[in-house]
């Protein structure tokens, strides 16, 4: 399977906050974010990893290119409005076959992780998104489920079926791409309004809830999240 990461977001709160580091490098346990995924991604057999960072991040692409020596990663250096635009701009090294996909801070635990691509494996779904119960999130996407986990929308604020948000994990097949593509055609300009378009245009989308997944979009984050994968 492909794996991708969007990480070219400047990482502005954090940086207003004192973080020094530019997001992917943001060390968790004292790992950067971005190398936590690479290794994970890399154990679960990825075919590829296919990253977009912004070119402000010289630091992030030097870390980048070390890693490809022994890592298979495709690097795309390029400034876009949003995570939306960043996954358009990975989309001709998706297709082909399943991918997943999620932004460089959003931290999970592998195991629940591994389970999860396990599920997505062995789906016939064209989509398989990663969802949480947990709620820290300062603009959650909510997702309405049916009782067999079948996705039935995405909202902006609590639905009698949206017991869930989502996590920011994306496993999806080729057709996602093709909405993709027509979503920018068309000037949906946002990744809430591009899932919705999935929904819209038929794709069958499946739930798979994590117990905690944390955005790290505040300082304050880091140390929640630090705590959060290092407990047993």
């Amino acid at each position: 399977m492909k794996f991708a990461i969007i990480a070219a977001g400047e990482g502005s709160r954090l940086a207003g906050e004192g973080v020094k580091q530019p997001k992917p490098l943001v060390p968790l346990n004292g790992v950067p974010l971005i190398k936590r995924l690479i290794e994970i991604f890399s154990r679960h057999n990825a075919q590829s990893i296919n990253i977009i960072i912004n070119e402000q991040q010289p630091e992030t692409l030097a870390l980048l290119k070390e890693m490809s020596k022994s890592h298979n990663i495709n690097i795309v250096v390029k400034n876009t409005p949003g995570s939306m635009h960043s996954m358009y701009e990975l989309a001709p090294l998706l297709r082909g076959g399943k991918f997943c996909l999620t932004t460089v801070d959003t931290i999970f635990r592998e195991d629940a992780f591994a389970k999860y691509l396990q599920t997505f494996e062995e789906s016939d779904y064209n989509g398989v998104m990663a969802v949480t119960p947990f709620i820290d999130d300062e603009k959650p996407l909510y997702v309405g489920t049916d009782k067999e986990m079948n996705i039935t929308g995405f909202y902006d604020e609590a639905q009698p079926d949206s017991y869930y948000i989502s996590g920011g994990i994306y496993g999806l097949t080729e057709a996602a791409l093709d909405t993709l593509e027509k979503c920018m055609q068309q000037g949906i300009l946002r990744m809430r309004h591009f899932q919705r378009q999935l929904i819209a245009d038929g794709l069958k989308l499946k739930a798979f809830s994590l117990e905690k997944i944390i955005d790290i979009d505040h300082a304050s984050d880091i140390q929640k999240a630090e705590q959060f994968i290092s407990e047993k």
